[in-house]
């Protein structure tokens, strides 16, 4: 668990029912654009700078409603990630509190986190999660790039691409516009305002850089092993390219002498 302020708790709040309600009406949700992502191609690779302003924006907002249970703390440390120095990770753990136990007595007690611990569910189950969220259950945000149609693109189009409704759409009380959710209707409110984090870096926290940087993070979560997957299959591609190499030359001396 983790102390938050009221902007940011109730952005998170909205944040959730929007990435896990379903839409209200059937329909094609536009598509949306491929935004060319660094981490994109055989050689992408991804931006320590973007991913820790994401790490920011989930951490202000998006965290009192998501977990993110597949990822330790110490993950953030890890080449290939946001690259945080093991004090950073340790101060960062200190932020939560997590259920530790039974002690010598069989109780469960709570602890601060420590860099080994994963990131903590906000709730402390299931119906506390929807209780708090309007019946919607929060959904983990580990996978979240790989558990959407459209991965990254979708998540950034979803969270900078509110609207207002066209004329003769009909939005009834607590939907919101949004075209790239099928149907058009969406019971999550407008999740990111401007400058509703102040970067540590002090980048401009518009609400496409927060929607670029947070989804990048979440490319980073599903895919923490990315750069090392890219590297691994270019020494391969080499590999096979100077054996094949070798092959070719080695069967023309073979048949040259046959001959």
């Amino acid at each position: 668990m983790m102390r938050f302020g009221i902007k940011a708790v109730l952005a998170a709040a909205v944040l959730a029912v929007g990435l896990s309600a379903p839409a209200s009406a059937a329909g094609d949700a536009k598509p949306p654009a491929e935004m060319g992502w660094q981490f994109d191609g055989l050689f992408g690779t991804y931006d320590r700078n973007a991913l820790r302003r994401g790490f920011q924006v989930y951490k202000e907002v998006c965290a009192s409603c998501h977990s993110l249970n597949q990822i330790a703390f110490r993950n953030l440390s890890q080449e290939g990630g946001p690259e945080f120095s093991e004090a950073e990770v340790k101060a960062i753990a200190k932020e939560y509190l997590v259920e530790d136990g039974p002690d010598d007595y069989g109780d469960m007690f709570e602890r601060d986190a420590l860099p080994r611990d994963k990131f903590p569910s906000p709730y402390p189950n299931e119906n506390a999660a929807r209780a708090a969220n309007g019946g919607a259950y929060p959904p983990d945000l580990s996978l979240i790039t790989k558990a959407r149609g459209g991965g990254a693109d979708y998540i950034h189009a979803l969270l900078s691409g509110y609207e207002d409704a066209p004329e003769g759409v009909e939005m009834r009380a607590g939907l919101y516009y949004n075209p790239y959710m099928a149907g058009g209707k969406i019971a999550m409110p407008v999740p990111l305002l401007e400058e509703l984090v102040e970067y540590s870096d002090g980048t401009e926290a518009t609400v496409e850089q927060m929607s670029m940087d947070v989804t990048h993070f979440l490319n980073w979560t599903a895919e923490p092993e990315l750069e090392q997957r890219k590297r691994m299959g270019f020494m391969v591609l080499i590999y096979l390219t100077i054996f094949a190499g070798l092959m070719f030359f080695s069967m023309r001396k073979i048949w040259a002498d046959l001959h």
